[in-house]
C-alpha cells in the first residue's frame, strides 16, 4: 500500500509541475543536485549544482557549482566545511541580457537536531565573494526542517518534505543589509 501511495504522490507532483510550465507566467525553474559523499569516517566531500532558469529550460538565469571538503566533529552531526563556488549569472538589465562571473570561497558549520519526526538543521556560512569588479562578504544562516512522509524516520528511499528559511547578512562598507528568503521543497531521499 505504501509503494502505491508513494508512486501516486510522485506522479501527481510530476504532472502538476509539467502542467504548470505549460501556462504563460513569470515563474522560472530551478534544477538542483546536492551530494555528500564520505571519504572516510571523518571527512566528506560536498558537491552541488544548481541550474536556474527564467523559464522551464532555455533561458539561463544562474548556474551555481559548489564543492568542498567537510570534517565531522561528531558522528553524523556538527560538520565544518571549506568550499569553493563558481557562479555564472545572466540577468536581464533594462531588457538586455548581461553576464556576471563570481568565484566564492566559503566556510560553514552545520549542526543537526531531532525532535520526534522533525529533523532540524542549522547551517552557518561565511562567504568571500570575488566578483568581476568587486569583492564582497556575507554571512548566511539557514534553518531547515525535514519531515519523513513514507517512513517514521529519515531512511534511504524515504519520501520527505523539506522546508527551510535563510537569512543573508551582507557586509558592505560600514553597514549591514539583511535579505531573507523562504523555500519549500519535496525531496526523495536516495
Amino acid at each position: 500500500m505504501k509503494k502505491i501511495f508513494t508512486k501516486l504522490a510522485f506522479t501527481v507532483f510530476c504532472l502538476g509541475a509539467t502542467f504548470s510550465f505549460a501556462q504563460k507566467n513569470d515563474v522560472g525553474a530551478w534544477y538542483m543536485y546536492f551530494g555528500n559523499n564520505k571519504i572516510n569516517k571523518k571527512l566528506n566531500w560536498h558537491n552541488e549544482i544548481q541550474y536556474r532558469n527564467f523559464d522551464a529550460i532555455g533561458d539561463l538565469e544562474q548556474l551555481l557549482i559548489r564543492t568542498g571538503i567537510g570534517y565531522d566533529l561528531t558522528e553524523n552531526n556538527n560538520n565544518v566545511l571549506l568550499g569553493y563556488g563558481f557562479i555564472l549569472s545572466r540577468p536581464y538589465v533594462n531588457g538586455e541580457k548581461k553576464e556576471n562571473i563570481e568565484h566564492r570561497i566559503f566556510q560553514q558549520f552545520i549542526t543537526k537536531q531531532k525532535f520526534g519526526r522533525f529533523n532540524l538543521q542549522h547551517r552557518y556560512r561565511l562567504e568571500e565573494r570575488f566578483l568581476q569588479d568587486d569583492f564582497r562578504m556575507r554571512f548566511r544562516y539557514m534553518l531547515g526542517v525535514n519531515i519523513p512522509i513514507t517512513q517514521k524516520e529519515m531512511l534511504p528511499k524515504a519520501l520527505y518534505a523539506s522546508v527551510y528559511n535563510e537569512i543573508f547578512l551582507l557586509f558592505q562598507q560600514s553597514n549591514l543589509r539583511q535579505k531573507q528568503s523562504v523555500w519549500g521543497t519535496w525531496i526523495c531521499n536516495q
